[in-house]
């Protein structure tokens, strides 16, 4: 039975709404006080503020929630912004399925169920979304937040390596047909053995007397990508990208505003280049991935694969040998060495 209210008046609030010194406050059970809204505020503001007080406090055990704390903190701060976007995204594909549910409820086989129905149309993106909810769960665990982690144990889906080599003539083709910035970040990309967001935040205070100073995103791995010939003309192209008067960039890559090209501003740039190019060369395919320039910088340097995953940065050879793509010429019988 509720508490009598000093001012008959204020029966017209919600039960457990009460008048303080500045603002109209909601005592929980337990002790305690949270402000709702100014004195001033009328009868309806008070139930308003109220109701999505109540709405929240019944959602914080929610997957839902779970996931918004791990966004707010700096575990997800201190994530590349592209990994952060790629996160949000894999958050539109898993929380209109597990975001109502209390976290401790999913189970391995609510995963496993799921990942076999997104399976259906992307095996890859499936074992992304679960990787993403993984790396939730584990957070949530590590804080007392969650009492285990459902992911753990499921077996993702088996990935193809991609064994997709850019031949000579189709990297030509391309580059013909590509304006100024897609050959300057295919360049950059082949020669350097380069990914996508390390070309893109280029800046030009990392070109020394020996080189371009790159760390890598991915792994960390600083390195000097010593210069050739080819790599000069390619910097020197990048000076003639245009910029809007009295704009200068810090970047290598960049837009006429002078600043940094986003990873889907320039994907535009580079499917246009691709269909440009297969309308130039319809008897070539062009079904091939920006990520793939990196893997054929790899695949056309001389030398053991030792030597090329130290020149690519990798941190095992395992990685450096998915890259290695081009197919090996060997002799026949008769014609050895």
């Amino acid at each position: 039975m509720s508490r009598t209210r000093k001012n008959p008046e204020d029966n017209c609030y919600p039960k457990r709404v009460y008048r303080g010194r500045s603002a109209f406050e909601f005592k929980p059970i337990n002790g305690g006080a949270v402000r709702l809204c100014s004195l001033d505020s009328s009868v309806a503001e008070v139930w308003v503020h109220y109701e999505k007080y109540i709405n929240d406090e019944k959602n914080t055990d929610k997957f839902n929630s779970l996931v918004e704390q791990f966004f707010k903190s700096a575990d997800f701060i201190e994530l590349s912004r592209e990994t952060q976007k790629d996160y949000h995204k894999y958050s539109n594909k898993v929380l209109p399925v597990f975001g109502r549910m209390n976290p401790n409820s999913i189970k391995p086989e609510h995963i496993r169920k799921y990942m076999d129905m997104r399976g259906l149309k992307s095996r890859t993106q499936a074992n992304r979304e679960k990787t993403f909810m993984s790396r939730v769960f584990r957070w949530g665990y590590e804080r007392g937040m969650v009492k285990l982690n459902p992911c753990q144990g499921v077996k993702q889906f088996k990935e193809k390596a991609r064994e997709r080599y850019i031949t000579d003539r189709e990297y030509d083709a391309l580059y013909q047909s590509s304006p100024l910035l897609v050959q300057v970040a295919m360049e950059l990309a082949y020669l350097c053995c380069a990914r996508q967001q390390d070309v893109l935040s280029l800046k030009k205070d990392q070109l020394m007397e020996a080189g371009i100073y790159i760390k890598q995103g991915k792994t960390g791995k600083s390195q000097i990508k010593g210069w050739s010939d080819r790599l000069r003309t390619v910097i020197a192209m990048a000076s003639d990208l245009p910029l809007d008067d009295d704009v200068s960039s810090l970047f290598i890559v960049h837009q006429q505003n002078g600043r940094a090209y986003t990873r889907d501003g320039f994907n535009s740039r580079w499917r246009k280049a691709k269909e440009q190019a297969a309308i130039n060369n319809p008897e070539l395919s062009f079904d091939f991935t920006f990520h793939d320039l990196k893997a054929k910088g790899i695949s056309d340097l001389d030398g053991t694969l030792q030597e090329k995953q130290k020149i690519s940065g990798h941190k095992n050879i395992g990685q450096t040998a998915r890259y290695d793509r081009k197919v090996e010429i060997v002799p026949v019988v008769g014609n050895q060495k």
